[in-house]
């Protein structure tokens, strides 16, 4: 193994994790890469209760929840008052889900429940009939049936043993899908894919590929982040075919030269498009350890005065490592740019310093991301 590689394997072991990306990205289907405007998923949302707790339940100072049981048992003929009602088998939960775009009445969808009062455990625990609403209000189904929580619990306050997130359930295909609300993906006989990762050269390309599969003028690069296309005739009545024939095609990705960085976790990300000007890179390190002993005076035994006295004897030891300094020039690519980081002997929090100083310099030609 040649010096160079083997110093590249020592960066990676360290945690400098540098991730080639092309300058453009390889081809892409255009499922992957576009998303249909008017076709989102709908959040779906509602308020229920959990029963059948072993005492794990909401307690006493939790209210709403023992008014919701006392308005549920109203509804069955049974009127009690909220503030006299004391159970641990119940809690109040939110119940939330997804509803998935052209989904039909009568299908099945999974949903999570998760506790807002001071519920211990929704283990064991059945979902009552939950209506679940939309942004806007609407109901567009309901959600029921046994929670399954992933874990477990037992014992008491003192003496307690859990695994897992014992608060938060999930119901699966406990959701009834009731009423579907209506989406238009298509208006005045146009359709536009909204690209998830906007760029002028992918929108153009892909406006391209459609044009040679469609026939010119069908496709057009509104902006970066969409493409609208004209609905043949052949497909005015059938755009789910028009969709299926264009989802296959391939398209060249373009994406531009960045560097990612994250402080807290020492992870670079620097892309291959990635470009240097001239510049010259010094590094070395300078530490100080300040280290404190403390000695102990005391009069001897049985001595008549004196009292004892403590001295501390503080050492400060400098340590500069020699300076290297690295040339880069014009046009370095990141080859070169991992080459001489790793001759540097560069940590991740070094790389980190000198990215930016780099961007700051002017030679670094690449968007400097800091997450």
């Amino acid at each position: 193994m040649s010096q160079t590689w083997r110093q590249l394997v020592i960066a990676v072991c360290i945690g400098v994790v540098f991730l080639a990306i092309p300058v453009g990205a390889g081809s892409t289907r255009v499922k992957d890469l576009t998303n249909l405007i008017g076709v989102r998923p709908t959040p779906l949302v509602g308020y229920g209760l959990v029963v059948g707790l072993s005492k794990t339940g909401d307690r006493r100072q939790t209210l709403f929840s023992s008014q919701s049981v006392a308005n549920m048992l109203r509804r069955f003929g049974v009127v009690v008052a909220g503030d006299e009602i004391r159970i641990e088998n119940v809690a109040a939960v939110m119940v939330t889900s997804e509803l998935p775009p052209f989904s039909s009445a009568g299908g099945r969808i999974d949903v999570v429940v998760s506790s807002v009062g001071d519920a211990r455990s929704l283990q064991g625990g059945t979902l009552l009939p939950t209506p679940l609403r939309g942004p806007n209000g609407d109901t567009h189904g309901v959600a029921q049936g046994p929670l399954s929580i992933g874990g477990f619990g037992g014992g008491n306050d003192a003496n307690s043993v859990a695994v897992n997130h014992l608060t938060v359930g999930r119901v699966p295909n406990g959701g009834l899908i009731d009423v579907v609300p209506t989406q238009r993906f298509s208006q005045n006989g146009m359709l536009t894919l909204s690209l998830r990762n906007p760029d002028f050269m992918t929108a153009t390309r892909l406006a391209d590929v459609i044009n040679i599969e469609l026939g010119e003028a069908s496709a057009r690069a509104v902006d970066p982040g969409s493409v609208t296309v004209s609905i043949p005739d052949a497909y005015q009545s059938s755009v789910a075919s028009l969709m299926a024939r264009l989802e296959p095609l391939q398209v060249d990705v373009d994406s531009p030269a960045r560097v990612v960085i994250n402080e807290r976790t020492g992870t670079v990300v620097v892309g291959a498009g990635v470009r240097l000007g001239s510049a010259a890179v010094a590094h070395g390190n300078l530490s100080v350890r300040i280290s404190t002993r403390f000695e102990v005076s005391q009069p001897a035994p049985f001595s008549r005065q004196g009292d004892t006295a403590v001295v501390p004897q503080q050492e400060v030891q400098v340590d500069e490592q020699d300076a290297r300094l690295i040339e880069l020039d014009e046009g370095t690519t990141l080859q070169d740019v991992v080459s001489a980081l790793n001759l540097l002997g560069a940590t991740p929090r070094d790389v980190i310093a000198i990215m930016q100083a780099l961007k700051a310099a002017g030679a670094l030609g690449a968007e400097l991301v800091i997450i």
